[in-house]
């Protein structure tokens, strides 16, 4: 279908798969011949938006009702909403708002162009994923992104472990790998068009290729992405403990590209609340995994992910959460106080914890972490590091950020000229989320080319 030159804009919420998602339609609509502008001043506006916590869904709805007056006003923007949040709330998001034309959720999103054209010609389109193994696709690679840089490619969809707190199976459906072929050669048009570093994603990561015939798993993936030429940095997220295996470690130790950085969500450190989540490993088996990655590469940075106030969590189960901390000694941990998602199990167990204690918990958690970041941070001052500069620092003129190869935050002083290049970086600060830096020395990647092929 032809456009005839509306204007778009687009929102993103939530997790680097919708980041991912927002930039192929943003490609696939350029494409198109759609112009992308201000959203107060767009025909449509595409927000990719999240279910995982209440709150990510209370904003999206706020930021609905706010374009909500300018239709009203203006006749424009229609909006489409699109995936985890739309698969969730389907139909009603139509009846409540007459500024959405347009309801897809996450595995109908290769629909999404098409609708958005018929609803600029007053077409409402509803778009749920019925079929928890179906897909329907973008083929759009996302040429077309915020960083040119560094790219997400999503190499499978949906999950298949049911963890009892979390609405991702639900809105995303159950898991389906990408074939192998069409990731390579996204990755090498990704890389064709400037990339230096992409970042498979995934649910779980750990579990690709178990759906596919050909016994070609996620570890055989890491190491042909590592072999496309040009491409200096591969790195995935997120594991499972429970599918995290000793090939991808080997994989890892043996294959330079891959940096040696893990995500890999504990959730919590009772046994007994690891059993009603449904995570499918104790503390120890994620203590091994541990073990493993430290003996094999013992550069690695490790972070984690913690939910405080399971229902049913005691006192006693927050101090061993507090105790497998000040154990595993995470480079860095992302928390969150438990947030009940209607239509999960853990949302009708007893013994909700009340927000005021759950916030409470989450505050010593985060005191406990925030000690142990910065101090695993500071002993590298006075270290230098390769840092690809990849952005501009969120905060303060003059300053660019990027990323060591363990995934470490580095902030440093540097003009736009120096984007996209490759530095030697002495650390001269440190927070528990940051390092601050001085460069060194740099080169550009063609120098980076000259130098490692």
């Amino acid at each position: 279908m032809m456009s005839m030159a509306f204007s778009f804009a687009i929102d993103i919420y939530g997790c680097q798969m919708n980041q991912y998602d927002g930039d192929r339609l943003r490609t696939s609509l350029i494409r198109r011949g759609w112009i992308e502008t201000d959203r107060n001043k767009a025909d449509a506006v595409v927000i990719v938006t999240c279910s995982i916590r209440e709150k990510a869904e209370q904003k999206v709805l706020s930021e609905i009702g706010r374009y909500g007056k300018l239709y009203r006003t203006k006749g424009k923007p229609v909006l489409a909403v699109i995936g985890c949040m739309a698969q969730n709330m389907g139909a009603d998001l139509l009846r409540r708002f007459p500024q959405v034309k347009v309801v897809a959720g996450p595995r109908h999103i290769g629909w999404v162009p098409d609708a958005l054209e018929n609803a600029m010609m007053h077409k409402t389109v509803l778009y749920l994923d019925e079929d928890p193994r179906g897909l329907i696709d973008l083929h759009d690679a996302p040429m077309i992104r915020s960083n040119p840089y560094k790219a997400f490619v999503t190499i499978a969809h949906g999950c298949d472990n049911f963890c009892t707190y979390c609405i991702v199976p639900y809105v995303r459906g159950r898991f389906v790998s990408r074939r192998p072929g069409e990731i390579l050669k996204e990755v090498s048009e990704l890389v064709d068009d400037g990339v230096l570093e992409v970042t498979l994603l995934g649910q779980n990561v750990d579990s690709y290729g178990k759906d596919l015939k050909e016994g070609y798993l996620f570890s055989n993936l890491l190491r042909d992405v590592a072999k496309v030429p040009r491409l200096l940095r591969v790195r995935f997220t997120t594991s499972h403990p429970r599918d995290f295996t000793a090939d991808v470690i080997v994989a890892m130790a043996e294959e330079s590209k891959i940096c040696p950085a893990v995500n890999l969500p504990i959730q919590s450190g009772s046994n007994r609340i690891l059993k009603k989540m449904n995570r499918g490993y104790t503390v120890e088996d994620y203590g091994k995994i541990i073990k493993r990655l430290r003996e094999a590469l013992p550069e690695v940075s490790i972070t984690s992910d913690l939910i405080v106030g399971f229902p049913g969590e005691t006192e006693e189960d927050l101090q061993c959460t507090l105790e497998m901390l000040k154990t595993m000694e995470f480079d860095l941990v992302h928390t969150a106080s438990y947030s009940p998602r209607e239509g999960t199990p853990a949302a009708n167990m007893p013994d909700q914890i009340p927000e005021e204690e759950k916030k409470r918990r989450l505050s010593i958690v985060n005191e406990l972490q925030d000690a142990i970041s910065f101090k695993k941070n500071k002993i590298l001052e006075g270290k230098v590091f390769e840092v690809l500069l990849d952005d501009f620092a969120p905060r303060g003129k003059g300053m660019l950020q990027g990323r060591t190869p363990t995934d470490k935050v580095v902030l440093v002083p540097g003009d736009e000229s120096m984007l996209g290049k490759l530095c030697e970086v002495r650390i001269t600060g440190a927070s528990n989320w940051y390092l601050y830096g001085e460069i060194v020395s740099f080169r550009d990647f063609s120098d980076v080319l000259e130098v490692r092929i």
